[in-house]
């Protein structure tokens, strides 16, 4: 067979276990990987720098399929490479990632070819992504991480870190606002290690894209400052090969591809139709399809003989040779950089240097206090120079949010300091949580940070960190009613039910300087989980530890801060954040008054869950009902812990525009109005 034919029927087998996934599922996306099977063809078996063996190897190129419902072209294309998997130690488990088997259970329980990519779920697969505009907007972090890493790690003669990113997308990615933001960033940063390909087919679910996407998209890309090509015709390899080629020749700016197809290709009547789109094709639809192309019309997820040995000796071998040829380079490094090598493998394994959090502050007792944010930017300024692969910054809020790293020689990420330590995301929210799950896919620990009124614009790529059980790091400031004058637009009611309400993430809103520095020590242990911070703006009281329990509590989630004495509770107050040290003031009127009250301090809800029934009924003992909640936010979820002969003390409208105080007063958080409920519970 020739060369020719043997990529035909490779292209083919791509298109035809994706319709037979489709239409065992009876449900799914066959136009798309139809019309894309030559361009991941050609990015996998001709271009693409990726060993199948070893598909966690840190040089690696990395492939992005942002339009996820597309799946089945990943699906596929790990099952014909024989792509190993791995599991969440690293360990190769010496088995395929996505077996026929799998793809036969497109869709179902347990099969590793669910519906769009999961991360944590099938090697192979870099990102997560369904939510249109994630995924390229997840590609531009790990663009800037390629760059990090080059920058640190790369000595001459050892190009450790040299891989390229290519993010396949379509019309709905483009359309997200969030690509806008992520493209515009990438541009100013010059990523010329990205390559974006876009799969201008003109179909969306409700027809022709010309019903409400007319705009020029190469213009726009050109304005962000990349460099634009296209192909005009997506069934010629030859042609998006040559594209490909030059975008790796391209230096100063990421790369458009602009792909023209037709969605559905080779179906008689459903090609170039919504149809193609979003359903089945139906049995006698495929039978025609597969005749048109030259394919037995009753196989079913037919792989023929030769196909996987022709990727073998396409991406197989060359692959293959890059790993060798990187590992034997490493092994030099090693052993003359043995320093750098060690950061790598620890940043790889996702585990911290020795002495990671020396010279953390600790605050000594100030009724004046200081700001969560601050106390965060004093942390951060530590952990940075202890952490080599810390990196962040904000959404243009790094003054307000005290996220700047200052330390001599921490420098800014940009264009011509690839090595610097501060991102400046920009007024682009959307795009930085994207960013930040881009640069932690990458093995970098990063942070992103805004106001959390605005977490509403970064919650989407929070959600998918969950989701990819990524290490991620955000930090919010402003976290009440601290703003003020600036009103309900910028105090947060809501956000920390809804926060909390993500599986699999750990929200903290500590409540005094120290909280804050060992909120941090608990977030930097993670491995898989995300976290996000709720730091108050304005000053709070620094507790006397030597007279209330220590800190370190927070890492239990909750524990007793003030306790009554003998420790055997009437009442039992519990608040987080800013209502910190609020609860302790009602505590002492309380114990002042012959009143039995203990303080539970629950910066996080989701680390207090985890713990013991036996240490939960330690803090917060069952017998003990009358209960008082306070917090500046949503009442909505305190009944868990306060009963429902509990009280909660929060917000149930939005805030208003005032000086801090009097909206303290107005909305009821004063040390006499948990006093008076305290009591009242008492008298029931």
């Amino acid at each position: 067979m020739t060369d020719e034919k043997n990529v035909q029927l490779a292209i083919n087998t791509i298109r035809t276990l994706s319709i037979d996934a489709v239409q065992q599922a009876k449900s799914g996306h066959p136009g798309t990987p139809m019309a894309l099977a030559p361009l991941v063809y050609t990015i996998w078996n001709r271009v693409m720098r990726f060993d199948p063996k070893d598909p966690i190897w840190p040089d690696r190129d990395r492939f992005v399929l942002s339009n996820g419902h597309a799946s089945m072209l990943l699906w596929s294309v790990l099952h014909l490479t024989g792509t190993r998997a791995v599991n969440a130690e690293y360990e190769s488990l010496g088995k395929p990632s996505v077996t026929l088997d799998d793809i036969r259970h497109f869709r179902q329980l347990e099969s590793k070819a669910p519906g769009h990519p999961e991360y944590h779920w099938v090697s192979g697969v870099e990102a997560t992504t369904g939510p249109l505009g994630q995924g390229v907007s997840t590609s531009v972090g790990m663009g800037i991480g390629q760059k990090w890493l080059a920058n640190r790690y790369n000595r001459p003669g050892f190009e450790i870190f040299d891989y390229n990113i290519y993010a396949v997308c379509g019309d709905g990615c483009l359309m997200e606002g969030i690509a806008s933001e992520a493209a515009s960033l990438a541009g100013h940063l010059g990523l010329d290690n990205l390559c974006w390909i876009y799969d201008n087919n003109h179909i969306t679910i409700e027809g022709d894209t010309s019903i409400a996407f007319t705009e020029d998209v190469p213009l726009r890309f050109m304005s962000y400052g990349w460099n634009v090509l296209r192909v005009g015709d997506a069934n010629d390899i030859a042609h998006i090969e040559r594209a490909l080629r030059l975008f790796q020749r391209t230096k100063g700016r990421p790369t458009l591809i602009v792909l023209d197809s037709h969605i559905g290709w080779g179906s008689p009547n459903k090609q170039d139709t919504p149809e193609a789109h979003g359903e089945p094709l139906g049995d006698e639809e495929i039978r025609l399809t597969k005749r048109g192309y030259g394919w037995p019309e009753d196989a079913k997820f037919l792989v023929p003989e030769g196909v996987m040995e022709h990727f073998d000796e396409g991406i197989g071998k060359r692959g293959a040779e890059a790993r060798a040829k990187w590992t034997e380079l490493f092994a030099a490094y090693r052993a003359e950089f043995p320093k750098l090598a060690a950061e790598i493998d620890q940043m790889q394994r996702r585990e911290l240097p020795a002495e990671w959090d020396r010279d953390l502050p600790v605050f000594a007792a100030d009724a004046k206090g200081i700001a969560g944010r601050e106390a965060s930017g004093k942390v951060l300024n530590v952990l940075a120079q202890n952490i080599p692969w810390l990196l962040g910054g904000s959404a243009d809020l790094g003054p307000s949010n005290k996220t700047l790293l200052t330390y001599e020689g921490a420098g800014s990420f940009q264009a011509d300091s690839p090595g610097g330590k501060n991102l400046h995301y920009g007024i682009r929210e959307h795009a930085m949580g994207a960013v930040v799950n881009g640069l932690a896919l990458s093995k970098i620990r990063a942070y992103g940070a805004t106001f959390f009124i605005f977490s509403d614009y970064a919650r989407p790529a929070i959600r998918l960190s969950a989701l990819m059980e990524l290490p991620t790091i955000m930090i919010f400031t402003h976290d009440a009613m601290g703003d003020g004058e600036d009103g309900p637009t910028h105090q947060p009611v809501e956000h920390l039910a809804s926060l909390r309400a993500i599986p699999g993430l750990v929200t903290l809103r500590p409540g005094d300087a120290n909280e804050v520095v060992e909120a941090f020590r608990y977030i930097m242990q993670l491995r898989h989980e995300p976290a996000v911070l709720a730091l108050s703006r304005q000053p709070l009281p620094t507790l006397d530890r030597s007279k209330y329990a220590p800190a370190s509590g927070v890492a239990k989630g909750a524990y007793v801060l003030a306790d009554a004495p003998e420790g055997d509770p009437q009442v039992i107050i519990i608040a987080s954040g800013s209502e910190v040290s609020l609860a302790i003031e009602a505590h002492e009127k309380l114990v002042a008054d012959g009143v039995r009250s203990r303080v539970v301090s629950m910066p996080s809800w989701d680390i207090f869950d985890h713990q013991t029934q036996e240490y939960k009924d330690s803090v917060l003992p069952p017998k003990v009902t009358a209960r008082v909640s306070v917090e500046q936010a949503s009442t909505f979820g305190w009944e868990r812990y306060v009963g429902t002969s509990g009280r909660m003390i929060g917000m149930k409208t939005f805030g208003a525009s005032a000086p801090l105080k009097e909206l303290q007063r107005h909305f009821g958080f004063e040390p006499d109005q948990v006093v008076a409920a305290a009591k009242e519970l008492l008298k029931g």
